[in-house]
């Protein structure tokens, strides 16, 4: 009997030694849009957060804890709560997310309710942080800056460099009618009419529209200039098709990422992509020199995907991600409070990630110092033509 008690207590030692092994590993949840018509740039930003989990995997972890992944899809907004009910329930240190803005919106206030950190890697609608959350965290820039960074791009270099004068230019901004799209078309609007600019059309239309040709012949008529466009990738290429079948040829074209920043998209289109401006997140087609671990990224994506990336999307997820474990391996704890504590406290300067960004957070979470580059579609490739210590070509202008 006595030997029987002893094997049993051997066994139980055995089984809480690995219950507790298995407990070292640190689980988080990847809420990203897997399926459904966000798929394409979902896939993409989860592939930036994966890589960076690998790569710190094979440094030993954070603070000796393997990270696990544990993948949710969200294709909207009620899956992206009820995703995100699963994901705590499965006690995940944190939810990293979500490229879609208004998945982002919908599922941050499910994890604030439950305590659990959220770190946003890519959802760009300025009120994700506005709402006065205490472990909501984004590593990228807002829309906030978003429409300004698109309307300084045409005011300080497209517009001069294309010979037209600010007087004589009618602005035309359509956008998707979601928080993405909505908040850039506001500033765009706004930064717009502070310089001076006429804005002769704010056109919204749904992401999943079938048919844009009424906007378009708006456009037309209204002897709009110059386009702005915040959309996906879907309905920037119906935009470019029923553009062309109209007979509406605008002077400039300036997207704001999300579709403009695909190969695939700039292959739909074909030749009209040629000489379109986009500002977006920075792309892997930036200057390396400004940019310490592009080239380990790089070589890690190939290997891993077989391919390039297809977007930026991948490559700020990646440099978010690692800042945020970064941050939570500061903190020597995953306690909310400590982890809070940690991601405010991490200061990184420009020029000293993958994608050169910089990093300082502000008390809403929100990291102050990432920005957008600019970017022209030249003979099919997307060419980095701002700021300039990471850029790759000079604008080309059609005058």
């Amino acid at each position: 009997m006595f030997k029987f008690n002893k094997i049993v207590l051997a066994l139980g030692v055995c089984s809480a030694l690995a219950a507790g092994n298995a407990a070292a590993d640190m689980k988080v949840g990847a809420l990203f849009p897997f399926s459904g018509a966000l798929a394409l740039l979902g896939q993409e930003s989860y592939r930036g957060l994966e890589l960076a989990v690998n790569e710190i995997n094979a440094a030993g972890g954070v603070n000796g804890e393997k990270i696990e992944i544990i993948k949710a899809d969200a294709v909207d907004p009620t899956q992206a709560v009820s995703e995100t009910k699963r994901l705590i329930s499965s006690n995940v240190v944190g939810v990293f997310g979500s490229y879609a803005s208004g998945i982002s919106y919908a599922a941050s206030p499910v994890t604030e309710l439950a305590g659990v950190p959220y770190f946003e890697l890519g959802a760009t609608a300025h009120k994700i942080t506005t709402r006065g959350y205490k472990y909501l965290f984004r590593s990228n820039p807002n829309t906030a800056l978003y429409g300004v960074s698109v309307v300084n791009a045409l005011h300080d270099s497209i517009a001069p460099g294309m010979g037209l004068n600010p007087k004589d230019i009618k602005i035309g901004i359509i956008h998707e009618d979601g928080p993405y799209g909505t908040d850039v078309a506001a500033t765009e609007k706004k930064r717009a009419q502070e310089l001076g600019y006429t804005v002769a059309e704010v056109l919204p239309y749904s992401a999943k529209a079938v048919d844009l040709s009424s906007l378009i012949l708006r456009l037309k008529g209204a002897k709009v200039d110059v386009v702005l466009q915040t959309a996906y990738q879907n309905d920037a290429i119906l935009f470019f098709s029923q553009a062309r079948a109209a007979g509406f040829k605008p002077k400039v074209i300036i997207g704001a990422g999300g579709g403009y920043s695909l190969a695939d998209t700039a292959k739909a289109v074909g030749a009209d992509m040629n000489g379109v401006f986009d500002l977006d997140f920075p792309q892997a087609s930036i200057n390396p020199a400004g940019a310490p671990g592009l080239d380990k990224f790089l070589d890690a994506y190939k290997a891993a995907y077989k391919s390039d990336p297809q977007s930026g999307h991948s490559l700020t997820n990646y440099v978010g991600a690692k800042a945020f474990f970064e941050a939570i391996g500061n903190a020597k704890s995953t306690d909310k409070d400590k982890i809070r504590e940690a991601v405010l406290a991490y200061k990184k300067p420009a020029g000293q990630t993958a994608n050169g960004w910089a990093f300082d957070f502000g008390e809403d979470g929100q990291n102050n110092a990432s920005t957008f580059y600019v970017m022209q579609w030249q003979d099919g490739k997307l060419v980095t033509i701002a700021p300039s210590n990471l850029a790759l070509g000079k604008p080309v202008f059609k005058k």
